[in-house]
């Protein structure tokens, strides 16, 4: 897991968040699948940087490559 991204309880209900910030992962990843490239990204939030929004990404892919468990 990228050190970029981090859960509190106390933030956001929890979840995942580029850290130091309260904008949630899924909030970066829904700009990039509605097209948005990354300097139209950071333009919108300036707080961030090209490897926050890269971490989103390895943070999607990780969850997408978890194995469920048999019930």
């Amino acid at each position: 897991m990228s050190p970029r991204i981090s859960s509190d309880p106390e933030i956001c209900g929890g979840e995942p968040c580029i850290k130091g910030t309260r904008i949630p992962v899924h909030i970066i990843l829904s700009h990039l699948a509605a097209g948005e490239d990354y300097d139209a990204i950071i333009k919108n939030f300036p707080k961030l940087a090209k490897e926050d929004i890269l971490a989103c990404l390895e943070y999607a892919s990780y969850l997408s490559a978890e194995k469920m468990a048999a019930a």
